[in-house]
């Protein structure tokens, strides 16, 4: 069953802000991947049910029952759909289960387009998101947030870096730099990086935003722009995927302020806010959370404590 007993505690307000990504959309989703057929990568631990966390849960699913879970399954390795192009696959969906392993309860992933998850949260189409979503004010006027992991940005390129590219100077300055339409990247970080190159005498970067990373490559391939700047964990992938056209960069850009948290998103005073925040919780102490990010290769972006935002 869907919960929907809680009411957001403000109206959904310009879904294209509050939809500013942490994560941008990737290539390819039918591309091979860890745990899309039967023993390409290791299994992830069984969960046994957290009594406690259980008890967290509203009381018509302390016995059990469904949850649904928004993703927008287009961006490798985290969320994004199997060769069979029906199944669910990636980091973020091994999390949804593993959720719902520790809290008893089914969970059932639904595809939906970026910037419809927080509109389809607030008419409690879906109960919680796991989409690489960057706690900003703005949602947290109008979600509860879960911290569950670390991301970070970086720099793909034609493979040798042709240019002498980096994120750690000022060599893409005046250089055409792919960002995904309504990113962090482009609304954030791209903007500080043509502040700082402008305060150092040089041209601003010519943002060239696109809608999806699978256009932004094709037009590095072609060599129309310099450089795509976008998550971490998705250039990872298309680099891996396609190391003979594209590069990932290191090291990742260096906010000025803050760090790459990213959380799972739920109604404001949503009464499953405790329970997946415990469940969270326990999935990171029992070491599930760990194995679940190490089958991604997103390891690194572990984080000891989850925490509730709102």
């Amino acid at each position: 069953m869907r919960v929907q007993r809680s009411k957001l505690a403000a109206s959904v307000f310009g879904a294209a802000l509050l939809m500013t990504a942490s994560g941008c959309s990737a290539p390819a989703a039918t591309q091979e991947a860890p745990g899309a057929d039967a023993g390409s990568a290791e299994e992830l631990p069984q969960v046994q049910p957290d009594p406690e966390a259980i008890k967290l849960l509203p009381g018509d699913l302390q016995e059990g029952g469904t949850i649904t879970m928004a993703a927008d399954l287009h961006y490798p390795p985290t969320s994004f759909l199997a060769e069979d192009n029906k199944t669910p696959v990636g980091y973020n969906v091994d999390v949804a289960h593993l959720l719902g392993e520790a809290l008893g309860l089914e969970v059932e992933v639904k595809n939906v387009t970026w910037d419809g998850v927080i509109p389809g949260i607030a008419a409690h189409r879906y109960d919680f998101t796991a989409t690489n979503m960057s706690p900003t004010p703005e949602r947290l006027e109008v979600l509860d947030m879960i911290t569950y992991w670390e991301a970070g940005s970086s720099l793909i390129v034609a493979t040798g870096n042709p240019q002498g590219l980096s994120l750690a100077d000022q060599s893409i300055c005046g250089k055409k730099i792919s960002v995904m339409s309504g990113s962090t990247q482009q609304e954030t970080f791209l903007p500080e990086i043509s502040q700082t190159c402008e305060a150092n005498g040089e041209d601003a970067v010519d943002a060239v935003v696109l809608a999806d990373i699978q256009g932004a490559l094709t037009q590095l391939a072609s060599k129309r722009i310099d450089g795509i700047f976008s998550d971490t964990s998705q250039l990872a992938w298309a680099a891996q995927q396609q190391p003979q056209a594209f590069e990932l960069l290191s090291p990742q850009y260096q906010k000025k302020e803050g760090d790459s948290i990213v959380a799972l998103g739920l109604p404001n005073d949503s009464p499953l806010t405790p329970a997946l925040h415990a469940a969270m919780q326990h999935l990171i102490d029992n070491g599930a959370y760990q194995a679940a990010l190490d089958r991604w290769g997103l390891g690194a972006g572990a984080i000891p404590t989850s925490n509730i935002l709102n």
